[in-house]
């Protein structure tokens, strides 16, 4: 049985292909984690990000959303320095933004996860789509949770972003029919 094609034979690709995409996340910081990785990812691959993900883990303190709230003008520019990170300074100063938008969703709803799950009915979306071409790059689901969440004041939150989110972190599977990890769930 061959995986789902997109994730090659790189070791990286693969190993967050069979252990992380489509497994549901209902962590708020790793929720957090892949909310700002995947916007960070616009216009890039994805790889790139899962081979700059520990340097981000380190930069932003382990995606702690409080204290990333707090960062300054300062922050941004020591971030635009590391070479670790995507260095571009609208996706450095989102992060900010991002964190506090966060903080009122989990003010309002007690936790990111029982906001984002609650687009799905707190169950995963399975698709079993026969081939990469008839996987979306977005949904009505993420259509309505981007209007959402730019409505709260988050940036790097389009549709293509969310649709890739949801499906990093379980929201939604669409591992392809025959792939290994497509049997983790019927």
């Amino acid at each position: 049985m061959a995986r789902c094609p997109w994730c090659g034979e790189d070791p990286l690709y693969v190993a967050y292909h069979d252990s992380e995409w489509g497994v549901p996340v209902h962590d708020d910081r790793v929720l957090f984690e892949f909310l700002i990785l995947e916007g960070a990812q616009a216009g890039l691959s994805w790889i790139t990000i899962l081979r700059k993900r520990e340097n981000y883990r380190k930069a932003l303190h382990g995606f702690d959303i409080d204290r990333l709230a707090r960062f300054t003008e300062k922050d941004v520019a020591r971030l635009m320095q590391d070479a670790g990170l995507v260095r571009n300074r609208l996706k450095l100063e989102s992060l900010a933004r991002n964190a506090r938008a966060a903080q009122q969703i989990i003010a309002e709803f007690g936790s990111l996860d029982a906001y984002f799950w609650g687009f799905v009915g707190g169950k995963p979306l399975i698709n079993r789509p026969a081939s990469m071409a008839d996987i979306p790059a977005r949904s009505a689901v993420s259509d309505a949770l981007s209007k959402d969440l730019r409505k709260r004041g988050f940036n790097f939150v389009g549709s293509t972003i969310i649709y890739a989110f949801m499906q990093a972190v379980g929201m939604v599977d669409d591992h392809v029919r025959g792939c290994p990890q497509a049997r983790r769930r019927p």
